[in-house]
Protein backbone atom coordinates (compact mmCIF):
# COMPACT_ATOMS: atom_id res chain seq x y z
CA UNK A 1 0.00 0.00 0.00
CA UNK A 2 3.05 2.31 0.77
CA UNK A 3 4.08 2.02 -2.86
CA UNK A 4 1.02 2.34 -3.98
CA UNK A 5 0.54 5.49 -2.38
CA UNK A 6 3.99 6.47 -3.81
CA UNK A 7 2.89 6.11 -6.85
CA UNK A 8 -0.10 8.11 -6.92
CA UNK A 9 1.68 11.03 -5.31
CA UNK A 10 3.98 11.15 -8.16
CA UNK A 11 1.31 10.70 -10.54
CA UNK A 12 -0.58 13.57 -9.47
CA UNK A 13 1.19 16.44 -11.53
CA UNK A 14 -0.05 14.25 -14.95
CA UNK A 15 -3.33 13.60 -13.87
CA UNK A 16 -3.72 17.17 -12.77
CA UNK A 17 -2.63 18.28 -16.23
CA UNK A 18 -4.81 15.76 -17.67
CA UNK A 19 -7.77 17.10 -16.22
CA UNK A 20 -6.68 20.94 -17.36
CA UNK A 21 -6.01 20.05 -20.61
CA UNK A 22 -9.24 18.36 -21.42
CA UNK A 23 -10.45 21.75 -19.43
CA UNK A 24 -9.34 23.32 -21.74
CA UNK A 25 -10.13 21.83 -25.05
CA UNK A 26 -14.05 22.28 -23.70
CA UNK A 27 -16.13 24.93 -25.70
CA UNK A 28 -18.21 26.55 -23.23
CA UNK A 29 -20.28 27.61 -26.32
CA UNK A 30 -20.60 24.44 -28.28
CA UNK A 31 -20.42 21.70 -25.45
CA UNK A 32 -18.39 18.28 -26.64
CA UNK A 33 -20.40 15.09 -24.80
CA UNK A 34 -17.52 13.19 -25.24
CA UNK A 35 -15.09 15.74 -23.85
CA UNK A 36 -17.65 15.81 -20.89
CA UNK A 37 -17.55 12.23 -20.50
CA UNK A 38 -13.45 12.26 -20.52
CA UNK A 39 -13.76 15.06 -17.91
CA UNK A 40 -16.12 13.19 -15.68
CA UNK A 41 -14.33 10.05 -16.20
CA UNK A 42 -11.02 11.78 -14.72
CA UNK A 43 -13.09 13.31 -11.96
CA UNK A 44 -14.50 10.02 -11.09
CA UNK A 45 -11.07 7.78 -11.26
CA UNK A 46 -9.12 11.00 -9.42
CA UNK A 47 -11.48 11.03 -6.62
CA UNK A 48 -11.98 7.47 -5.74
CA UNK A 49 -7.85 6.92 -5.92
CA UNK A 50 -7.87 10.11 -3.56
CA UNK A 51 -10.24 9.00 -0.83
CA UNK A 52 -8.33 5.47 -1.48
CA UNK A 53 -4.49 7.03 -0.63
CA UNK A 54 -5.28 9.17 2.23
CA UNK A 55 -6.38 12.69 0.14
CA UNK A 56 -9.54 13.82 1.46
CA UNK A 57 -9.11 17.00 0.50
CA UNK A 58 -8.46 16.75 -3.30
CA UNK A 59 -10.81 13.94 -3.62
CA UNK A 60 -13.60 16.11 -1.88
CA UNK A 61 -13.06 18.70 -4.68
CA UNK A 62 -12.55 16.19 -7.42
CA UNK A 63 -16.24 14.78 -6.03
CA UNK A 64 -17.79 18.10 -6.26
CA UNK A 65 -16.66 19.08 -9.51
CA UNK A 66 -17.53 15.89 -10.68
CA UNK A 67 -21.44 16.00 -9.20
CA UNK A 68 -21.48 19.74 -10.34
CA UNK A 69 -20.67 18.00 -14.09
CA UNK A 70 -22.90 15.41 -14.01
CA UNK A 71 -25.68 18.03 -13.18
CA UNK A 72 -24.75 20.29 -16.00
CA UNK A 73 -24.74 17.32 -18.44
CA UNK A 74 -28.11 16.11 -17.18
CA UNK A 75 -29.77 19.13 -19.20
CA UNK A 76 -30.43 19.81 -22.67
CA UNK A 77 -29.85 22.56 -22.49
CA UNK A 78 -27.74 24.78 -20.67
CA UNK A 79 -25.76 28.10 -21.18
CA UNK A 80 -22.12 29.00 -21.89
CA UNK A 81 -22.17 30.75 -18.76
CA UNK A 82 -22.38 28.25 -16.67
CA UNK A 83 -20.06 26.15 -18.49
CA UNK A 84 -17.46 28.49 -18.04
CA UNK A 85 -18.36 28.92 -14.23
CA UNK A 86 -17.72 24.95 -14.34
CA UNK A 87 -14.81 25.07 -16.13
CA UNK A 88 -13.13 28.56 -14.13
CA UNK A 89 -13.82 25.88 -11.07
CA UNK A 90 -11.81 23.32 -12.86
CA UNK A 91 -9.12 25.45 -13.66
CA UNK A 92 -8.63 26.24 -10.28
CA UNK A 93 -9.15 22.97 -8.58
CA UNK A 94 -5.78 22.01 -11.28
CA UNK A 95 -3.90 25.36 -10.62
CA UNK A 96 -4.25 24.78 -6.89
CA UNK A 97 -2.93 21.16 -7.43
CA UNK A 98 -0.24 21.98 -9.33
CA UNK A 99 0.74 24.77 -7.79
CA UNK A 100 1.11 22.87 -4.64
CA UNK A 101 4.18 20.69 -2.98
CA UNK A 102 3.36 17.14 -3.54
CA UNK A 103 3.01 16.73 0.64
CA UNK A 104 0.06 19.61 0.63
CA UNK A 105 -2.12 17.93 -2.23
CA UNK A 106 -4.10 17.21 0.76
CA UNK A 107 -4.44 20.76 2.07
CA UNK A 108 -6.90 23.15 2.23
CA UNK A 109 -6.33 23.84 -0.97
CA UNK A 110 -8.75 21.93 -2.67
CA UNK A 111 -12.09 22.72 -0.21
CA UNK A 112 -12.37 26.21 -1.75
CA UNK A 113 -14.79 24.92 -3.97
CA UNK A 114 -18.35 24.91 -3.46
Amino acid sequence: MTQANADFRAGLPDTLRRLGQAGSGFDPGAPSAALAAELQSLLHALAGAAVTFGFRELGQGARALEQRLRVLTAFEHVGADDWRAWLASLDEFVRGGLAAPQPAYHSAAFSLLP
